[in-house]
């Protein structure tokens, strides 16, 4: 997928009112700092289209991002940040819930994972979670910025172990470094297929609908 254009569009805090379903969704969540604002710039090569920030619970709203004019990328809120009230955590994780649940235009949720640490039981329930509500999804590892490194590795090993003690079969995984630049390749490829098949399907439905 090659990247023409991209462009921030909007923020929200209600789902209900996010764009009109005209074209497919593919949204990036996962624990706070993981990663997200850093892989959406380098796969969207804009240095500064989401905004990075070292402080945690930055991303307080449902940001979206037009690609191409064809598909929307969306940047979800963490979902680990503590170091807030009980009442905006909860406010935060059933607008999150809200939006993956309802967006009938939501093609993935991309889980970031950070590839430097052992398995979080917090990564953990929130992808069971996904998966008890059958949302399409596909894991992420970031910041492998040291290529082959043993921690990394035995890290997303690990992690897929884990998976597995309730998964009969993983999901797509990918291995990314927004420092190094690399692992964006795979993902973009996969984003355009699955966009490809949204329109495929939409131009169907229509037909069908005219005979």
């Amino acid at each position: 997928m090659k990247i023409k254009s991209a462009e921030y569009t909007a923020s929200y805090v209600d789902v209900e009112k996010c764009p009109k379903p005209e074209v497919p969704e593919f949204a990036f969540i996962g624990r706070s700092n993981v990663g997200k604002s850093s892989l959406i710039n380098y796969l969207t090569n804009r240095k500064k289209l989401s905004k990075v920030s070292n402080t945690p619970g930055k991303t307080q709203t449902i940001n979206y991002f037009d690609i191409n004019g064809n598909v929307n990328f969306v940047d979800l809120p963490g979902y680990s940040f503590a170091k807030v009230s009980i009442e905006m955590r909860n406010k935060w994780n059933n607008m999150i819930r809200n939006y993956i649940l309802k967006r009938e235009q939501l093609m993935y949720v991309c889980q970031l994972i950070d590839s430097r640490v052992p398995p979080q039981k917090i990564d953990l329930d929130f992808i069971g979670w996904m998966g008890k509500n059958h949302v399409p999804l596909v894991v992420i590892f970031t910041k492998a910025d040291k290529p082959g490194s043993k921690e990394a590795t035995s890290n997303i090993q690990a992690f897929k172990n884990a998976l597995l003690q309730e998964w009969e079969e993983l999901p797509i995984m990918f291995v990314s470094s927004s420092e190094k630049r690399v692992g964006g390749e795979g993902v973009l490829e996969f984003i355009e297929k699955a966009a490809k098949s949204y329109y495929t399907t939409k131009q169907r439905d229509l037909a069908q609908e005219k005979q």
